[in-house]
């Protein structure tokens, strides 16, 4: 019999159903993905041989589990994924407001309306994605919502007293029996609150408003906490942590495959833009590159973290840059271009906390100049070092380059909304350039060649070979004291 079938406890009990504490739900069906070889936190890339080997062993070892790390490190997916480790249905008595086990009642309705019923009680059957409640910690957070309160109006409509425990209104915790309970930012709940959890991690009883009630609830807590030490809100209580089994540090990704693996499954991106604008694997690289230089940045509070939705909104605006651009020009179809990455700088902005040093440069100014810091990380993965000193004489493979703008009498400028054809025009008349991807890059298709052309001149400038100049509608590119002589 297909247990959607099963409607009371006397069929329940035929079916050989046998209660199973949600622990070992999670245990049993960890250790069976395993056997199978499953892939158990599908979506989460990073992870697999520093958080999710540490999951997995707290999960075997039946523990509560606090995840600890900065802000956009997949904290409250890893706990949302855990889902999948639970059974698919679990019977609960009709009616309870706690999700009773129909075999393991708890609440006094459930008891009662066993005792009455017997095998005719009926029951119905909960379904895995229903078995999980979220809380996310604030300052205004009581104990009645998470643990309970007496309810005057119940009591009234009842004609009981306030000594009847039927009065009791139940939190969020109990309600959520059975279910995996996550608390994001768990030092943000004021103490006195976490005071009240101690109880049910360790003896799994609760109490309210003076009621001694004893109810073993079932439950797998997930919480979530930024590390204690970046944050001026709050801590959690020595006490708590204490009864919390296992705590997994997270982490940013350690790689630029990694973050953009990440970016390309979370950003949103309509279907025109995915077929009319193309995206050369260099653009991703540099704004994955960007993120990493905001994390190591002097002017960018370390200790506050750069989400990784910084780069996922950062690359829907990147696409949007080229998008504005097309729709402006007529065009059906374009590329990304460097100069697109100034599109990015709000999604910079918005997303990162300055140090008093980045408040006096400006964050536009900061987010500026990440991208040109990201260029010339990057750059030498591509090309020969540029010295910093080397012998009169000698030649180096980029002062043909330079030589060229040194030589150009009109102005080298990149506007914003060059048509494609334009664009491409204007860099391919940089014929050094040419020499120069042709030699150390000979594999690179003509699709792409035009974003590294672009490249090559953002390195120079952050290598001091040209000198670069912004202003209202473009770019403007010159040799670093080729105006100056020419002047004189």
């Amino acid at each position: 019999m297909k247990i959607e079938n099963i409607t009371t406890l006397g069929e329940l009990k035929k079916s050989g159903y046998q209660p199973k504490s949600i622990k070992d739900e999670l245990r049993d069906n960890l250790i069976e993905k395993i056997k199978n070889k499953e892939t158990i936190f599908n979506g989460v890339h990073g992870y697999e041989n520093t958080v999710i080997p540490e999951l997995q062993r707290a999960i075997l070892s039946r523990h509560n589990i606090n995840l600890l790390g900065l802000r956009g490190q997949a904290k409250t997916r890893l706990a949302r994924l855990m889902l999948t480790l639970l059974d698919e249905y679990i019977p609960v008595v009709e009616g309870s407001e706690i999700n009773d086990d129909p075999l393991q009642p708890i609440s006094r309705y459930a008891i009662q309306l066993v005792e009455e019923k017997g095998d005719d009680t009926p029951i119905s059957w909960l379904h895995r994605s229903e078995r999980f409640a979220e809380k996310l910690a604030t300052p205004d957070v009581t104990v009645a919502d998470i643990i309970g309160d007496v309810d005057p109006i119940k009591a009234a409509n009842l004609k009981l007293s306030y000594a009847d425990d039927r009065v009791i209104h139940y939190g969020m915790i109990p309600r959520a029996n059975r279910c995996i309970f996550v608390i994001n930012e768990l030092p943000d709940l004021q103490a006195r609150i976490q005071v009240a959890l101690f109880n049910i991690l360790q003896e799994g009883d609760i109490q309210i408003r003076g009621f001694k009630l004893r109810l073993p609830l079932d439950m797998q807590f997930v919480f979530t906490a930024n590390p204690e030490d970046y944050t001026n809100r709050g801590s959690i209580v020595t006490p708590l942590k204490d009864r919390i089994g296992s705590q997994i540090l997270t982490h940013y990704p350690n790689d630029i495959e990694t973050a953009k693996t990440i970016t390309q499954q979370e950003a949103k991106s309509d279907i025109r833009q995915q077929d009319a604008i193309y995206v050369p694997e260099l653009a991703k690289d540099v704004l994955e590159q960007v993120v990493f230089e905001a994390r190591h940045s002097d002017f960018i509070d370390e200790k506050s973290g750069v989400s990784a939705r910084l780069s996922i909104t950062a690359y829907e605006n990147l696409l949007s840059a080229a998008e504005l651009r097309a729709l402006k020009n007529n065009e059906e179809k374009t590329a990304v271009r460097l100069s697109d990455f100034l599109g990015i700088i709000p999604a910079i902005t918005g997303k990162v906390e300055l140090v008093y040093e980045g408040e006096q440069e400006g964050a536009a100014n900061v987010a500026y100049n990440l991208i040109g810091e990201a260029v010339k990380t990057l750059f030498i993965q591509y090309f020969p070092e540029i010295e910093k000193l080397k012998k009169q004489d000698d030649v180096g493979p980029y002062d043909d380059i330079v030589s060229w703008f040194f030589n150009q009498s009109d102005s080298f400028e990149l506007l914003d909304d060059l048509r494609d054809k334009e664009y491409k025009s204007l860099l391919e008349a940089v014929s050094p350039l040419d020499d120069l991807i042709a030699k150390h890059q000979s594999n690179l298709s003509k699709e792409d060649s035009y974003f590294m052309k672009e490249f090559v001149l953002w390195a120079l400038v952050e290598y001091k070979q040209l000198s670069k100049y912004r202003f209202t509608k473009g770019i403007q590119f010159k040799d670093p004291y080729g105006s100056f002589i020419k002047g004189l």
